[in-house]
């Protein structure tokens, strides 16, 4: 994955009164109830149309630990402007798995930014599913729904279709295997027009 922390527009509405308070309250109660409403929406419908998307059977968490690169991935913009991305994945001895994506901006040869988070695994899912959090309360779907059996390369969605990621060990795959997943992927019901390859040029890595 690259996932990365996904944002929501500010919500405000203007209340009277004299008490400060009881206006910022309300302010606040209004934008967290927006963003339920927004994820209630969009888990209504999204994918509704499609079968539930499958993930794999299991993952073994210590072998998944490490360095990815995108391979390609649904256009974000959060990641606008972004080359030479991949994530790094840590175990921790607490109840999550910390997440450190970086990519350069504007160029390969940009300066690099990064983005830190914490992954935490939906129970009985064989941790192949998780819960990916940039900033507190917002939690993002992980979904594994295909990994190499070697783990030199891992596919990651979204029940809603609205998010892909195409992963490697290496900055670049063979072309063959990447029109495989790409076909697999739009097996899943995927719209992989929408896929775009990114740049892995930058110098040294």
């Amino acid at each position: 994955m690259s996932t990365w922390p996904r944002f929501f527009p500010p919500v405000r509405l203007a209340v009277s009164g004299p008490n400060p308070h009881n206006t910022r309250m309300k302010t606040i109660v209004v934008v967290l109830s927006a963003v339920c409403l927004a994820a209630a929406v969009s888990g209504a419908s999204g994918g509704q149309d499609k079968p539930p998307l499958q993930t794999v059977p299991s993952v073994d968490l210590a072998r998944y630990m490490g360095t990815w690169y995108e391979i390609a991935a649904f256009p974000q913009k959060f990641q606008k402007g972004c080359h030479c991305t991949k994530a790094t994945y840590e175990m921790t001895e607490k109840d999550y798995v910390r997440v450190i994506n970086s990519c350069r901006k504007d160029s390969a040869q940009g300066k690099e930014k990064t983005a830190k988070g914490k992954a935490f695994i939906v129970e009985g899912t064989g941790n192949s599913k998780l819960k990916v959090q940039f900033f507190w309360p917002f939690r993002g779907d992980y979904w594994i729904i295909e990994l190499a059996e070697d783990y030199s390369h891992v596919v990651v969605g979204a029940p809603d279709r609205d998010y892909l990621w195409i992963l490697a060990r290496t900055p670049k795959i063979d072309e063959a295997l990447y029109k495989d997943i790409v076909a697999r992927c739009a097996e899943k019901d995927f719209d992989v027009s929408r896929l775009v390859m990114t740049d892995q040029s930058c110098a040294g890595r």
